[in-house]
């Protein structure tokens, strides 16, 4: 009996448990991408590139393109260009990344050009944030987007001025990396969760021995590993595919006031509380009168005058009971039964949460 009762705790711990790869949860610190960019000339354009009237730095570009390949432009020459467009170049340098490799890079009008659609960039070196070239870049756009234009009527599907080089830049240069000269590795948790880096610590000192993880904080646990890439690597391999049975997480309910967007997970739960949301609307209109004199040589003078008009309305605001809701699913009816619109779902939010009915941290972001 006592066994069965001990089985039956245990199959209700991992139901209530996710078990989660440390892969998903973590990464390894110092395992990073590096951003990179560089300043470029998109040519083969349909008549939709930068008009260089406006854009003086396409003509000067493109000038000291020119006298690099031996070709002297006349000075004084007002070149009308409409199929060249001056664009910015962005791509990431990935972790290990070697010379040869290939990697996508993003091209975006810095100009006015209508459309990169169909236009070749041109060599261009990108460079990180020490001013060095790791990278050359070349390659023809693949633009997202269709556009129709024609009597002073436009058609446009999505954003034509920003298009896509799939393997458009080599690396030339590569980055200096400290992998595997140390005797420690640090794995970064994904939130910072004192709990979970705790259960993280425990699980690769269960597989790996005692000692050999250590929780610094609640975003670092620290490994301590041989010394040598080889043998780092393959002890990573197999820490990184533990799992991890996940603990509760933080009751959270995230409101983007910009988008009118709200968020909450599965361990947000109500108090019975009581919920009063009107609308409370102001319209003030204002009329001009003009005010004439009654006779033409009167003496009087046309006046203008002001006249306005305040009008305010209270809709709704009858007080409404919601229940205590242990479940995500029990809020959100709860939630939806006040009948208020994402707008004012958030004010109630903040409410509920001052009122201290409602068991969630509100983030507006």
């Amino acid at each position: 009996m006592l066994k069965s009762l001990l089985g039956m705790v245990l199959l209700l711990v991992t139901t209530v448990s996710q078990a989660e790869r440390i892969r998903d949860l973590t990464s390894v610190q110092g395992v990073r991408q590096n951003s990179l960019i560089g300043y470029g000339l998109v040519v083969g354009l349909d008549g939709t590139g930068d008009q260089t009237t406006q854009t003086p730095f396409t003509t000067q570009t493109l000038n000291n393109m020119l006298s690099q390949l031996g070709i002297t432009v006349p000075t004084g020459t007002n070149m009308q260009l409409k199929n060249v467009a001056a664009v910015m170049v962005t791509a990431n340098f990935p972790a290990f990344g070697r010379q040869g490799q290939a990697i996508d890079v993003v091209v975006s009008s810095m100009g006015n050009a209508k459309s990169l659609r169909g236009g070749t960039l041109l060599m261009t070196p990108l460079k990180g944030v020490d001013n060095q070239v790791y990278a050359l870049a070349q390659g023809n756009i693949l633009v997202g987007g269709a556009g129709a234009s024609a009597g002073g009527s436009s058609v446009q599907v999505n954003q034509l001025n920003g298009g896509r080089i799939t393997g458009g830049a080599m690396i030339e240069r590569e980055l200096p990396s400290q992998f595997g000269s140390g005797n420690t590795i640090n794995l970064q948790l994904n939130n910072e969760d004192f709990t979970l880096a705790q259960q993280i610590t425990d699980t690769i000192n269960r597989a790996r021995g005692y000692g050999s993880a250590t929780a610094l904080d609640a975003r670092t646990v620290q490994i301590r590993v041989p010394t040598g890439g080889s043998s780092q690597v393959r002890m990573l391999a197999d820490i990184q595919n533990l799992q991890v049975n996940v603990a509760t997480q933080d009751a959270k309910i995230i409101i983007n006031s910009r988008t009118g967007s709200v968020v909450m997970n599965r361990e947000v739960t109500l108090d019975s509380c009581a919920v009063a949301q009107g609308n409370l609307s102001v319209t003030v209109n204002q009329n001009l009168n003009v005010s004439q004199p009654d006779t033409p040589f009167g003496g009087g003078q046309t006046v203008v005058t002001p006249q306005t008009q305040i009008d305010l309305r209270q809709e709704g605001g009858s007080l409404q009971s919601v229940r205590a809701s242990a479940n995500l699913n029990s809020v959100i009816r709860a939630l939806n039964a006040l009948g208020a619109t994402p707008m004012e779902l958030m004010s109630v939010i903040q409410a509920m949460e001052s009122a201290g009915c409602l068991r969630a941290k509100v983030e507006i972001i």
